[in-house]
């Protein structure tokens, strides 16, 4: 559980701490609008970059965050943009989020969504906060799709030549994609007072599991319901594995299935396990059709940061940014205006902030 909610956090924004009765002054970095991005705000985001790079690529941390660094601020902005758009589209993320916290409860087994959030409490962290935070991420990617993402116009003959110029990337080992079914002897109930039994009680329902996939029940809902393996949230999903990386027998057996073939039961030191081949790939370079929407995928993202920029720039031009001196935005555009602040925009920041911090303007 610890190690989910973690994962999921680290996608997102850090959550602000929450404040106790003492005001806390809080310096302002940049002014998006209505919104600001204070100094915590930004060592938080850059301790965040580190933790992600540390994480990416241990050897070449400290390089890669430095190159990183410059930007951080110009994210904080992109993103209050970004937040600001939304707005203005009528875009919530709401249903997005409830669909999402819900699927989150599932994966951790959990009845329901107070559940959820005292599991959140229960690792520190404000669920209020959590919830905010990722809402503006579903947000930030909604309007990046619509704005941007549905405008880009990617041929056949663009994947056609990607597919040329990178076939020598595209070449690949045979491997299988695996998922499992596993039952542990050691967590049949009631347990058997002899080992003999207690292995016989285990096969036994594992081939009755058996029988239910060969009936006609999905394997992937099977696993989740009745396997004692550490992948059963996922369905069972093991991974890919090439060959040389699975026990001799093991790999006697699946190399020689399809995609789609279920093993029969086979006993292993963990118990016994029935395996699926979720994908069988073949080595050597793959046709264009079967990587088709990897390659469109690819295009996709290659074309939409260069795009993305153009039409943040173009927010920018729009919008009141006002950065502190001292402090850089790496995207501010020539064309970028900066009005004078009047009263009655001072007071709405400080609205923003009512009851939790005072501002000290630079």
């Amino acid at each position: 559980m610890k190690k989910l909610f973690a994962s999921v956090l680290f996608l997102c924004l850090a959550v602000l701490p929450s404040l106790g009765a003492n005001q806390v002054i809080e310096a302002i970095v940049a002014r998006v609008n209505n919104r600001i991005i204070t100094l915590s705000d930004l060592e938080r985001a850059k301790q965040d970059t580190r933790q992600e790079v540390q994480q990416e690529d241990p050897a070449n941390a400290d390089k890669l965050y430095q190159q990183r660094e410059k930007d951080v601020l110009r994210d904080l902005i992109d993103q209050q943009l970004l937040l600001d758009k939304g707005a203005d589209l009528g875009i919530t993320g709401q249903t997005e989020l409830i669909k999402y916290l819900d699927n989150m409860r599932k994966e951790m087994k959990l009845d329901t969504m107070e559940d959820l959030e005292k599991a959140a409490q229960a690792q520190g962290m404000s669920f209020e906060d959590f919830k905010q935070q990722k809402r503006n991420q579903i947000i930030d990617q909604q309007v990046i799709g619509q704005e941007v993402g549905r405008r880009l116009n990617i041929t056949k003959e663009d994947e056609q030549k990607y597919y040329e110029d990178h076939k020598a990337q595209l070449q690949r080992p045979e491997q299988v994609r695996l998922s499992e079914i596993l039952v542990d002897p050691a967590k049949i109930v009631p347990k058997a007072a002899d080992e003999a039994q207690q292995l016989a009680a285990a096969k036994a329902k594992a081939e009755d599991l058996l029988a239910q996939i060969r009936k006609g029940a999905k394997f992937e809902d099977v696993s989740k319901k009745s396997s004692d393996g550490p992948t059963a949230a996922q369905g069972g999903d093991l991974g890919n594995f090439q060959r040389g990386t699975l026990a001799k027998e093991l790999e006697e057996k699946v190399f020689a299935m399809k995609a789609g073939d279920v093993s029969d039961v086979i006993q292993t030191k963990q118990g016994f396990v029935i395996l699926k081949v979720t994908d069988h790939q073949s080595a050597g370079i793959p046709s264009f059709q079967e990587i088709e929407p990897h390659i469109q995928e690819a295009l996709y993202m290659q074309k939409l940061q260069p795009a993305l920029r153009v039409y943040l720039a173009k927010l920018r031009e729009e919008a009141y940014v006002k950065v502190m001196p001292g402090y850089v935005d790496s995207a501010a555009t020539p064309n970028q205006t900066q009005p004078e602040e009047t009263k009655d925009q001072v007071a709405k920041a400080k609205k923003l902030t009512k009851k939790k911090k005072k501002l000290l303007l630079f």
